[in-house]
């Protein structure tokens, strides 16, 4: 039995009844990503001393029954955003090629009380800047399914790692479709949270208003039971929300009669795929032929998305970023005169293309005489398509969408033109701008092989509703796994 393949509640509960030890499980995953990661570079850092240790202190509290839930003794890989204790957290970025936290993030802390076991940190595009992981300061991560072809941003390496199967799940981070673009190139599930659901405490700030951890795994069931783990009121964290309901895993049922799903005609005009369009409508007919109510409404305002996103991004950016200047920790240049030239050089040499890039766009725009111009408009913009939102949320339960216009570009395409890389985040935006959940699963395969990924969008606080919806049109279609998975 090749155990790579099981999703991570299949593995936890051979763990459980004892069929599988929880060294076996992490020395598999070790194993697989020794043998894989030459092919596609999914992590960063990979804590193999520390795993295998921590396995076997898992092993002892599962045998003792103080670990009992259903992720105890799954291995797990980490987005390098978010801050481990003792173990390097780069970003991707040269700036923190040394940085070692002195405490650890509050999600990835909930994992580890659930009984996670920690492999390492997964590879994305530096300080979560970019769609295809490329601006990676380490090198650029392959999609599983074809390795000429980029895995989608910036949680690249998680979901490349799932795909590959060289973990059982991962945590990646969502600031304006970070883990649903991904998700969809390489074939996974991810899901990005309401905002506030999960604690942004130990996560390394690009977009502060817009940022959010989820999980990504192999079929809506992981997804669900994951970020039922990692949910919880963090009063360190400012814009964390004390929730009611979180029993996300009592959505997982196969029953969408009476369900109200909206199709955005914006969403469906030029520079959507062809295959992508048909494979997205076909899965909203299995679902209509569920006993769910499909019907097409205009959504609007959905051209202002991406400019609103990235003048809010950009300037949120450029103030979280000024905290890199060579003094406290991470890289310093090493021949300077003066203290300014100290930051100037620091930074210079630190940051790539893409952050540089999007600092000097956020300083621009929060700067005198443009504030006005841009980021208060932005602003506005983001309130109107909030409206939008609650708008058509009055009438359906489930917004039903592509992930993205297109499958897996091929490595190098994007970088050459940062425009067109900006305007693929078209349908995963608006969803951050306005805070509300969404799900990225599986729904096709176009002529290339390569995977094409539905977006579900519900109602802020509402994640039972696409949960439900995802779940139900996953039992109409087996999982595939990807090639590199099966060697």
């Amino acid at each position: 039995m090749n155990l790579l393949s099981l999703t991570a509640v299949e593995l936890g509960k051979k763990i459980k009844a004892h069929e599988v030890s929880v060294e076996e499980a992490t020395r598999a995953a070790l194993d697989a990503i020794a043998a894989k990661e030459d092919a596609v570079h999914s992590f960063v850092t990979v804590d193999e001393e520390g795993a295998m240790k921590r396995a076997a202190e898992v092993q002892k509290l599962i045998d003792d029954g103080t670990l009992t839930g259903p992720l105890a003794g799954v291995p797990v890989a980490i987005k390098d955003n978010m801050c481990t204790k003792g173990m390097l957290t780069t970003c991707s970025s040269k700036i923190l090629y040394n940085f070692i936290p002195t405490y650890t993030a509050e999600a990835v802390l909930n994992l580890e009380k659930a009984g996670a076991v920690i492999l390492g940190k997964t590879n994305m595009d530096e300080f979560a800047m970019g769609s295809t992981t490329e601006t990676s300061a380490f090198g650029e991560t392959k999609n599983p399914w074809n390795t000429e072809h980029v895995p989608g941003g910036s949680s690249g390496g998680s979901c490349a790692a799932v795909a590959a199967e060289e973990c059982f799940y991962a945590l990646g981070s969502d600031t304006g479709g970070s883990i649903r673009q991904p998700s969809a190139f390489c074939g996974v599930t991810g899901i990005k949270p309401t905002y506030g659901t999960v604690s942004r405490y130990g996560l390394i700030a690009y977009g502060s208003s817009l940022d959010q951890i989820g999980p990504v795994a192999k079929d809506v069931t992981d997804c669900a039971t994951i970020l039922e783990t990692i949910t919880s009121y963090d009063k360190k964290d400012s814009t964390s929300i004390q929730r009611e309901e979180t029993d996300f895993t009592s959505a997982l049922v196969d029953d969408v009669k009476g369900m109200k799903i909206g199709i955005p005609r914006d969403y469906f005009g030029e520079g959507l795929d062809a295959e992508v369009k048909d494979a997205i409508l076909a899965a909203a007919k299995k679902l209509e032929e569920k006993g769910a109510i499909v019907e097409e409404f205009d959504l609007s305002l959905v051209e202002y998305a991406i400019p609103a996103y990235y003048v809010i991004a950009d300037a949120e950016a450029s103030s979280n970023l000024a905290r890199f200047d060579g003094v406290k920790y991470g890289y310093r240049t090493k021949d300077y005169e003066g203290l300014h030239n100290m930051y100037k050089k620091s930074r210079s040499e630190g940051f790539g293309a893409e952050v540089k890039r999007r600092i000097m766009l956020g300083s621009f725009v929060l700067s005198s005489g443009y504030y006005d111009a841009y980021y208060l408009k932005a602003l506005r913009t983001k309130a109107l398509i909030k409206q939008a939102f609650d708008k058509a949320f009055a009438k359906y339960d489930v917004i039903l969408g592509p992930a993205a216009p297109t499958t897996a570009p091929k490595l190098g395409e994007s970088l050459s033109d940062p425009l067109k890389m900006y305007l693929g985040d078209i349908y995963t935006v608006s969803v951050n701008l306005a805070g509300l959940p969404g799900i990225s699963l599986p729904c096709g395969i176009d002529s290339k092989g390569l995977p094409i990924g539905m977006q579900l969008i519900g109602d802020c606080f509402k994640e039972k509703n696409i949960i439900r919806a995802a779940y139900a049109f996953e039992q109409t279609r087996p999982y595939q796994h990807s090639p590199l998975a099966a060697e």
